[in-house]
């Protein structure tokens, strides 16, 4: 055999062997056993039953059907929440129960928000120190009949009186402002269609003391008290006090105050 093709030979015998050592280094080492890891196990959270309403509850509404219980994160339950744990006959002890402020779907009910059902609901939401006052009106002397409860109204005083001519003429006056709505006859809220007119006969007012006085002269005087209706972004303007003349003998000495055909006279009372 030539020399040359002993060469080639041992060539191609070294790059076998080389080959095959190649190949058994790069086989993939066998697995290692991994240790499962550890996964947090999260911190259970402890529930409680919450009474709620299934529906929006407007002021006045009686409660009865709406009421429920739901789950509630107990580290979430603030003052005030009925639980079950805490009053299991809850529902049944609040049906017939009167709405004292709007209560929202799925909102907890408390207590202070409600009117019992042997209480009355118009002493129940008159603010401490304030008076409701009952007044006629009309569709005609009530925007007609546009005004609703928690609406604010400035009362306008119209009477008669002689002229210079001899005849009769009218004196319009507004006698109260900003004054807020607290019934349209019996209705303490909107209808359940949702209408927003509502035409009664008697409106109530929110009124402090002297307010009420004022109101109970101009009825006796007035040949007609008409609201006119004020927009909500006025409703809370700081207003001074109108009319005073009406009841402002206090303070002034010992008078009698008279009215006598829409005028109003003082004289001093006699002892």
């Amino acid at each position: 055999m030539k020399s040359t093709q002993l060469i080639v030979l041992g060539v191609a015998l070294s790059a076998a062997v080389g080959a095959g050592y190649l190949a058994m280094n790069m086989q993939a080492p066998p697995p290692v056993a991994m240790e499962a890891a550890a996964v947090p196990v999260a911190p259970q959270i402890v529930l409680d039953q919450v009474l709620v309403t299934g529906e929006d509850i407007p002021v006045g509404g009686v409660l009865d059907a709406q009421l429920k219980w739901q789950q509630w994160p107990k580290d979430g339950i603030s003052e005030g929440f009925i639980t079950q744990s805490a009053r299991p006959q809850a529902i049944e002890e609040l049906k017939g129960s009167f709405a004292r402020v709007v209560i929202l779907a799925g909102e907890p009910v408390r207590d202070i928000k409600l009117v019992g059902k042997d209480q009355s609901l118009m002493s129940s939401i008159l603010p401490a120190g304030m008076r409701a006052v009952a007044v006629e009106i009309s569709a005609n002397t009530s925007a007609g009949g546009f005004i609703l409860p928690n609406d604010y109204v400035d009362v306008i005083m119209t009477r008669r009186a002689p002229s210079a001519s001899g005849g009769e003429s009218f004196i319009t006056e507004t006698i109260l402002k900003n004054i807020r709505i607290l019934a349209i006859d019996q209705t303490i809220r909107e209808d359940e269609e949702g209408r927003k007119v509502k035409v009664g006969q008697t409106a109530t007012l929110e009124l402090t003391p002297q307010q009420s006085e004022i109101v109970t002269v101009a009825q006796q005087m007035a040949d007609r008290l008409a609201l006119a209706l004020r927009s909500t972004a006025d409703a809370a303007d700081k207003v001074s006090p109108s009319a005073d003349y009406l009841v402002n003998s206090r303070g002034r000495g010992s008078t009698v105050r008279m009215i006598k055909s829409g005028e109003v006279t003082e004289v001093g009372a006699t002892k």
